[in-house]
């Protein structure tokens, strides 16, 4: 075990360092300037240019884009691989606050769900792009790769299972300037994760003027409430300036359930302790959502070196709840027998334990009785007569920042070299519940302890125009990835006195980490690359990559990537890429131990589940060995129209993902296997019912087409966005399971699209209209349905007073208040609606803001 560097005390030198800087202009004299379009590391926005930009279509064919290549930028019918660019109007034209939902509602090809009763998942929501995992899409922000979350996926509706994804939460809206979506792989050029493609961030680097808004809404059933404030200021001049970012928000929870079919039958029997719902569906709760950005630069040498960076900092509480644990039933709190009695405990050890039947869903009361008025007798029904629902969730932290140099030598020889620092932590806590086996001692309140995720990245680039029909680049990379598992408190994963007669052991929902499960681990690789574009003739481009990767863990990996774009004429332009790409398993993966309690409903009862290293002698009884690099083969077709203003992008694409890293499915555990994981110092294994590990087991092959289609309509324009995924498990083994493989199939709609218009109704009235279509898609998790489509509208309206900066809006999301379909058996676990509905399953939000631009 390698034991993880605590860079806190340098994420807090590097932050203060930063803000000190940013805020350095406002404390020296400034000079006379002019407003220019270039600042000292990007090119600066005027008060005009943001302006714009703010307005900016959904999908901008002619947009400058700096991912794809490392020539100088270009716009995005020049590149040879398919790539969006959002501008940030389309992120401030919306209602919500999370970035996650905002990239929903504008990339067809973007699937996230609230992730209600989902254990860490519910706290970092997984994403999907082009229906693979949240961690086959590489993220970046100005360029540079963005650390990971702290959370693994344990709970994510088959197609997210065991994947590790960055936070995009933690991106406040109003710090962007526009949003690149890569749709290709990129592995040769970026490195792993870049299989589904590459999301790259641009912040606003503009270091004039000031912008504030304030946003406040519900969904139209009453709850959900949010508000939030947000603010951004340009600060300095061109040679040394700073662009600070602002969000503080709060967003409530929902209810969409009815009551539990076991919860009612409760109440009816005279259990008049049940709560009403029993067990709630619906959004979390999000409290002291705090984002702040930092970007920034100088220059050092006028054309020679230049100074930039950005830096974040994030916090958030997300609480949530969990299944319901019936007073009469729950395996290892109220029975050990399915409810046909109660479980009582022998305080003393000696005497007789009376038998507490239940009949019609009430104990008996005599004999209830007497286990209360005896001192030495205990059941969990003195605590919790109406049973009890745990509410689990986590503080978050998220911090980073990035420092580098670049400039020109030579006259045409440009280099970079940067350093960054990224940490996520995810502090979790469960309340209302037990650890049973500590009896009428036990909290009700547990701090199971922390994940953390840290990201340490080196590079050194280097291009060189070497004449106008060639460019070429190089490049290294030295990474340190690291994740810690830090130790709950004892309670939480103690085995108490009464384990023995069968009370469970640990926090009920969410055991905590034992000083057996925490550790630390890290893990380093170190890259070279070489990438090329040459233009054989003028409207012929053609590019190359090779990159080299060597892990400390597992060794090395070669990467290419070939791709053109090929002008057939002014008006018709043909692009296409073949490339090979991977992705490393994450040393959290790698490592780390959890248990997650479902509902399983064979056995018509909450089990606990636990996910072990691969490498544990009980995974390697069922096949578990070491973690190998998923890998993949990329390839691209496609065709862009120019006819005078109205342009179309369809692109086919075709990734083939073998050695796919997975959850094995559940195997049941003999007592054997239970005493070796005992024996091991996994102090909650005594409570397992199953086990599941990572494991290298199947191949699939994701294919469709994306289609962009932008044209002037009236004073406004149109923009539309359709996404065709397809995707299909080619080979797997029993290690995978029947379930998952469906879910993986069909998880997620196969068809989606948006068509967004936005019209000027005068010179200070604009109106804004999106219609988002979400194909069928399939849920098996707790029941078995098939999800018809649906279509959601969106609406929003804004009014500019003149000559003040200031504008009024009022909006509105899904405004026909639509749902998904009901699902079969909605009693049962009192859920209406399925987990993972794509546009989410809390009807329509309607919502209002103001702001303020100068």
């Amino acid at each position: 075990m390698k034991r993880m560097v605590d860079c806190q005390p340098i994420i807090f030198v590097f932050s203060i360092i930063a803000v000190l800087f940013a805020l350095f202009p406002v404390l020296v004299q400034a000079e006379g300037h002019e407003s220019t379009e270039e600042g000292a590391s990007a090119e600066t926005e005027t008060e005009e240019a943001a302006e714009q930009t703010l307005s900016a279509d959904i999908v901008q064919i002619e947009g400058v884009v700096t991912i794809g290549s490392r020539a100088q930028p270009r716009s995005v019918i020049e590149s040879a691989v398919p790539i969006d660019v959002l501008g940030s109007g389309e992120f401030v034209k919306q209602g919500g606050t999370d970035l996650n939902d905002l990239l929903r509602n504008v990339v067809p090809s973007y699937n996230i769900a609230t992730q209600p009763i989902s254990d860490a998942a519910t706290v970092v929501r997984p994403a999907n792009l082009r229906g693979l995992a949240p961690d086959h899409t590489l993220v970046l922000v100005n360029g540079k790769r963005r650390h990971r979350a702290s959370v693994i996926y344990w709970l994510g509706n088959g197609i997210s299972d065991g994947a590790q994804g960055p936070d995009l939460s933690a991106i406040p809206a109003i710090a962007l300037k526009q949003v690149e979506v890569l749709r290709d792989g990129a592995s040769a050029q970026y490195g792993s994760d870049a299989i589904a493609g590459v999301m790259n961030f641009q912040l606003r680097d503009n270091y004039e003027g000031i912008a504030i808004e304030t946003k406040a809404g519900a969904f139209q059933d009453g709850d959900g409430e949010l508000y939030a404030i947000a603010a951004n200021l340009g600060l300095g001049q061109r040679d040394l300036w700073a662009n600070l970012s602002l969000e503080y928000g709060y967003s409530g929870d929902t209810i969409r359930s009815i009551q539990r079919i076991d919860a009612a039958g409760l109440i009816a029997a005279g259990n008049s302790r049940v709560n009403d719902p029993a067990q709630i569906w619906g959004q979390p709760e999000i409290a002291g959502d705090l984002k702040l950005f930092a970007n920034y630069g100088a220059t050092l040498v006028e054309d020679v070196a230049n100074f930039y960076g950005h830096a974040n900092y994030a916090t958030k509480r997300v609480e949530g709840g969990f299944f319901f644990r019936n007073p009469n039933t729950r395996g290892g709190v109220f029975s050990k027998d399915g409810g046909a009695t109660l479980l009582i405990g022998n305080l003393s050890g000696s005497g007789e334990t009376p038998v507490v039947a239940v009949a019609n869903n009430v104990p008996d009361g005599a004999a209830l009785g007497t286990v209360k008025d005896d001192d030495n007798l205990f059941s969990f029904q003195e605590m919790f007569p109406g049973g009890f629902t745990p509410r689990f969730g986590a503080d978050t932290r998220d911090t980073s920042i990035v420092a580098g140099l670049r400039g020109t030598v030579m006259e045409k020889l440009g280099w970079d070299l940067s350093a960054s620092l990224g940490q996520h932590v995810s502090d979790f806590f469960i309340n209302n519940t037990v650890n049973a086996s500590l009896g009428p001692d036990t909290p009700t309140e547990f701090d199971p302890g922390n994940y953390v995720q840290q990201d340490i990245n080196l590079n050194f680039d280097v291009t060189y125009p070497l004449m106008n029909e060639l460019f070429l680049a190089a490049g290294a990379e030295y990474r340190i990835e690291s994740f810690e598992i830090v130790q709950g408190q004892t309670e939480s994963f103690e085995i108490g006195p009464l384990a023995a007669q069968g009370f469970s052991a640990a926090s009920n929902g969410f055991p905590g980490f034992s000083d057996v499960a925490s550790g630390s681990w890290n893990r380093a690789n170190v890259a070279g690359y070489v990438e090329a574009e040459f233009r054989p003739v003028q409207n012929w481009l053609l590019g190359a990559a090779v990159r080299g990767e060597n892990f400390d863990d597992f060794g090395s990996t070669l990467n290419y990537k070939l791709a053109t774009n090929f002008g057939v004429t002014d008006e018709l332009k043909l692009r296409g890429s073949f490339s090979t790409g991977f992705r490393a398993p994450t040393p959290g993966q790698q490592n780390a131990f959890n248990v997650t309690t479902e509902f399983d409903v064979d056995k018509n009862d909450l089990v606990n589940n636990g996910t072990i290293p691969s490498t544990n002698a009980a995974a390697e009884l069922k096949g578990g060995e070491p973690l190998q690099p998923e890998t993949s083969i990329n390839i691209t077709a496609g065709i862009i129209v120019l006819l005078s203003e109205v342009n179309v992008t369809l692109d086919y694409f075709n990734i083939a993902v073998q050695d796919r890293l997975s959850l094995s499915k559940n195997y049941e555990l003999t007592d054997a296997e239970r005493q070796q994981l005992l024996a091991a110092g996994i102090t909650s294994a005594g409570n397992l019912d199953r086990f599941r590990f990572f494991v290298n087991d199947f191949d699939t092959r994701t294919q469709g087409i994306d289609v962009v289609l932008t044209a002037p309509v009236g004073k406004g324009d149109v923009s539309l966005a359709y996404n065709y995924t397809d995707t299909e498990v080619t080979d797997s083994t029993d290690l995978t399971g029947e379930l998952r493989i469906r879910l993986l199939e069909e998880g997620v709609p196969k068809n989606r699209w948006s068509l967004t218009m936005r019209q000027p109704v005068n010179a200070n009235w604009s109106v804004l209209g999106r219609a988002s279509y979400f194909g069928g898609w399939w849920e098996g998790t707790l029941v078995e349905h098939e999800f018809s489509s649906e279509m959601v509208f969106d609406v929003e309206t804004t009014y500019a007073f003149n000559d003040t900066g200031i504008s009024l809006t009022v909006g509105g999301q899904n405004i026909l208040n639509n749902y998904p379909d009901k699902i079969l058996q909605p009693y049962r676990f009192g859920n209406l609606y399925g987990e993972y509905s794509p546009f989410g399953f809390a009807g329509a939000f309607w919502y209002a803001k103001a702001n303020y631009n100068f």
